[in-house]
């Protein structure tokens, strides 16, 4: 079957950096569905993979966003058919879903929203399910808790995941919600993503806090800079706060947190999927719950521009928006 990856570690102007594979068409495993691919979007894993040399000389399939129609199931699989259509992020470990067709484990995937397109519903799954580990798993909030007096800081709210966590926070808890942003687009994309306020992190974060009559936050999201970013970070947080980040920064010294009482969290999805853990049908059921709320209209899609067909070409366009920083939600691409 035909798929797109890469065979060494490689940057984005060389020639080979993403390549057209021919590899055979999974079978699925005992508990694996195998779904022939609809659309996928390109997350920031992709290009990070890219530049690690796969395993043992092979090549490697990126894509870990899909959506597509389950055409063949194993023998343990209990929760699917054929002919479902489903979305996932699946597992970092396993080839992804630039394919026509993917085997991926039952318990890391769900029915896509029925209310969405194809283009539409890929651009969710890896960002939801990260946003909602980040604030329920790692923050400790409660879905559904309506009352609160606290403020969440979500540092790159006009990016894949802090578009959809921006909705997440505001329709599923009673946080106060900011996010930041440095272009005129991008304060618009957050208002639209529903937060009550929108700062600028060219500036230090803590004097927009204080700007906007927030001087302190219970709770940060570090998407992006936030080894930048955390000296005014520890600033803002108020005493017993959290900080919670998904991106590398590198050396990063937590002893300014000991102070206040802050805690450090970090937050990655393909935790679960990678380490196989006992709770890993959590990220099916996370999935599930996202698009009931999609189709009953709190959430919405994060699908900002669809590229194209799925193409060597299409693919190096969606790496180099991602590898540019300037991107805003989520780009698709929509069919071989």
């Amino acid at each position: 079957m035909k798929a797109f990856g890469h065979t060494r570690a490689t940057r984005l102007d060389e020639a080979d950096a993403l390549v057209e594979l021919d590899i055979p068409t999974p079978e699925p495993g005992p508990r694996d569905v195998v779904v022939e691919i609809s659309a996928v979007s390109v997350n920031p894993v992709d290009t990070k993979l890219r530049s690690i040399a796969p395993p043992n000389g092979e090549s490697r399939v990126l894509g870990y966003d899909a959506v597509g129609t389950v055409v063949a199931t194993g023998g343990q699989v209990r929760g699917f058919r054929a002919g479902d259509r489903v979305f996932y992020a699946g597992s970092s470990l396993r080839q992804g879903s630039n394919a026509r067709f993917q085997a991926v484990d039952e318990r890391l995937i769900a029915r896509a929203p029925e209310s969405l397109t194809d283009e539409e519903a890929a651009a969710l799954p890896l960002t939801a399910l990260t946003a909602w580990e980040l604030l329920f798993d790692r923050l400790g909030l409660r879905a559904g808790e309506m009352e609160s007096p606290d403020a969440l800081l979500i540092v790159g709210g006009a990016g894949g995941v802090g578009s959809i966590l921006t909705q997440i926070a505001r329709r599923l808890t009673g946080l106060e919600v900011i996010a930041t942003a440095s272009r005129p687009e991008t304060v618009e994309w957050c208002k639209a993503m529903g937060a009550h306020h929108v700062i600028d992190h060219r500036r230090p974060l803590d004097q927009e806090l204080v700007r906007i009559g927030i001087p302190h936050v219970r709770y940060v999201a570090g998407l992006t800079a936030t080894g930048q970013h955390k000296e005014a970070i520890v600033r803002a947080l108020a005493p017993q706060g959290a900080l919670a980040m998904i991106d590398d920064p590198g050396e990063f010294d937590i002893m300014p947190f000991k102070r206040k009482s802050l805690s450090v969290h970090w937050e990655y999805m393909f935790a679960r999927p990678v380490f196989d853990t006992p709770d890993m049908a959590v990220q099916g059921r996370i999935l599930g719950q996202v698009a009931s709320l999609v189709d009953a209209g709190l959430l919405r899609t994060t699908l900002k521009q669809v590229i194209g067909p799925i193409t060597l070409e299409n693919l190096r366009k969606a790496h180099e928006l991602m590898e540019s920083g300037k991107g805003i939600g989520k780009a698709v691409l929509c069919g071989f």
